[in-house]
């Protein structure tokens, strides 16, 4: 299934202006910086800082996790296990799964949709983008940004847990 979709979303969703989107929309995942942006600017306000520290601490849980489950699943990427195929961003490193794109992205939408729905909402949209790119991009399969979607809701749900003891 994984290589069907991956298959269809390479015959079929390559055009001039998603080739321009999607690695522009990879490039701000890049490191969880979009996140990591919204996080300091929320850092600036007395009573959004607690939010920046729960978005900081997601992020920062969310990508350890992320980095220590490649190389224990150890799963190439798809430009590796079908080569020829020319990219449109430079070549990653290391291992496909978990996405560390779509585990950064969740945990911030997650602690972002719990304090506030409006801005969950958006930043949701912005995660789903994000994942998606790693997969329009052939540098991940289906299933690694699902692995990675779930891991950073599930950093974010225990980071707020922690926050609220």
């Amino acid at each position: 299934m994984d290589v069907r979709i991956l298959s269809y979303v390479q015959d079929h969703c390559h055009n001039r202006f998603t080739d321009f989107l999607f690695p522009l929309l990879s490039r701000i995942g890049n490191a969880g910086a979009v996140w990591l942006t919204v996080a300091v600017c929320l850092g600036y306000q007395r009573r959004t800082r607690g939010l920046a520290f729960a978005l900081f601490f997601s992020l920062a849980l969310s990508h350890v996790i992320s980095q220590i489950l490649k190389p224990v699943i150890g799963r190439p990427r798809p430009f590796v296990s079908f080569p020829g195929k020319r990219l449109l961003i430079h070549t990653p490193g290391g291992y496909s799964c978990p996405s560390g794109h779509s585990a950064s992205s969740f945990a911030a939408a997650t602690v972002l949709w719990i304090f506030n729905n409006r801005l969950g909402a958006a930043a949701l949209l912005l995660a789903v983008l994000i994942a998606f790119s790693r997969v329009f991009l052939f540098v991940h399969y289906p299933s690694d940004t699902i692995a990675g979607s779930l891991l950073g809701v599930l950093c974010a749900i225990f980071i707020l847990y922690l926050y609220k003891m």
